[in-house]
């Protein structure tokens, strides 16, 4: 059966338009119950982030699973890791998110997640798809399912949260945290001043559509000047829905994705609990691969996605990857993505080396990286068109072994993506500009 809903982070689209309707959620909602009201009297859990279409999808999902027999537990705003963490905890048959994550306000999506805490099976899907196909019916008025608010949600998991750090005492640190206006605009702080942090938190006001507005991980200027104008000691910035993490030092420079992978892989690989090697995705920079490699780390790469990176880490049984957006996986403390959980494995190996962000961040010398979308207007087999093999290969021949080529087709835009790395700058935007030419005429 084809796939027609659920893409690799969910269901996602406009409010109102696609499959993101009020109708269709609520009927998703049905489906899902169907599914799992197979196995029993059910119990799912719904928790959504500070978007204000959440409240309408809140109570559409309600409305399904309700008429679907199976009981539902509310947890309003919360990190989407959260949800993934109740579900395991309240022992739930499965978690809803109610999250476009670092989109903006007018766009929403659903996620769901397994009774582990995990990424429901394809065949899973695959079945609610087919109920989707089938008309709605109630059950009979004695078999509805009742919903509950779980009032201790937040408290569960900032307990939680606090628990993966290891004893971690942050008195006499300052930080600042950025919000995002979303998930974590009152768990983050919280759970920082609970381990005795300094915290200044912006980004924490949310009102339903600022959620991602120039704030959190995706817009980083607000947290680098706060940091500068407090004197921080580093600045922490979530995005709306809590799964991802990017930092600033307290010189306002930018740790990425991969510079924090860096960190919390080679401090594990340190205390000898790495247990095998790193997934990064093809876009991690190449400075990370080779900073690992010095350490004698093993690294691979996953397609871009942390459901590929997962993937591959499930494949190894290894326990550390991420994206450059600052998606970490650590998953000796959690099942799935955590961005107050990764900035604490952060602070945790900087505590136990005595080590500032800035310089441990310098202990990993990022390549140069350009990138351009070239434009498509027909779709091309890239790896098998003797043109722009040709072109790859007298850029490869220019940067020799201290660089890297990729050429990847978007999944959302109607493009592909150029992308060069190597150790000098100016001759990796040269080179990038002359590899986009040559696509560019090869597609169009």
């Amino acid at each position: 059966m084809a796939r027609r809903y659920f893409g690799t982070d969910g269901i996602r689209g406009h409010v109102g338009e696609g499959p993101i309707t009020p109708e269709f959620v609520m009927k998703l909602g049905w489906a899902a119950g169907k599914v799992f009201a197979q196995q029993g009297k059910s119990r799912i859990l719904i928790g959504k982030d500070t978007r204000i279409s959440g409240y309408m999808f809140e109570s559409a999902l309600e409305a399904g699973l309700s008429a679907a027999g199976v009981d539902i537990g509310l947890l309003g705003p919360i990190p989407t890791p959260g949800i993934a963490y109740l579900t395991r905890t309240f022992r739930a048959q499965a978690g809803i998110v109610i999250s476009a994550s670092h989109n903006p306000f007018y766009d929403n999506g659903i996620k769901f997640f397994s009774a582990d805490g995990q990424k429901l099976p394809d065949e899973t899907e695959l079945a609610i798809e087919q109920w989707l196909d089938q008309d709605m019916t109630c059950v009979a008025s004695d078999q509805l399912g009742k919903a509950q608010r779980i009032d201790d949600a937040a408290g569960r998991y900032i307990e939680f949260c606090k628990g993966t750090a290891h004893a971690l005492n942050l008195r006499g640190m300052k930080l600042v945290l950025d919000c995002a206006h979303g998930a974590t605009y009152q768990i983050a702080p919280a759970v920082f001043r609970e381990l005795g942090a300094d915290v200044i938190a912006i980004g924490n006001q949310p009102d339903g559509l600022n959620i991602n507005a120039s704030v959190g991980s995706t817009a980083p200027e607000a947290l680098r000047a706060r940091v500068l104008a407090e004197q921080a000691d580093l600045g922490i910035a979530f995005d709306g829905d809590g799964d991802r993490v990017m930092m600033v030092d307290h010189q306002g420079q930018l740790i990425d994705g991969d510079q924090l992978l860096f960190i919390v892989a080679s401090h594990a690989h340190q205390q000898q609990r790495l247990n095998g090697g790193v997934v990064g995705t093809l876009m991690s920079n190449l400075g990370l691969e080779l900073a690992l490699r010095e350490q004698g780390i093993e690294f691979r790469r996953a397609k871009v996605g942390d459901r590929y990176v997962m993937q591959m880490l499930a494949e190894h049984g290894w326990r550390f990857g991420g994206e450059s957006s600052g998606h970490l996986l650590c998953l000796d403390a959690n099942s799935t993505g955590d961005g107050i959980v990764s900035a604490l494995q952060v602070l945790v190996a900087l505590r136990e080396t005595d080590t500032t962000l800035h310089d441990w961040q310098q202990k990993m010398s990022k390549m140069p990286q350009c990138m351009i979308n070239v434009k498509r207007s027909r779709d091309v087999d890239l790896d098998n068109h003797p043109d722009i093999q040709r072109a790859i290969t007298e850029v490869e021949s220019k940067l020799a072994d201290r660089g890297r080529v990729l050429l990847r087709p978007s999944g959302t835009e109607p493009v592909v993506r150029v992308m060069i790395e190597g150790e000098d700058a100016a001759q990796v935007e040269a080179l990038t500009a002359q590899l986009a030419q040559a696509v560019e005429r090869a597609l169009n």
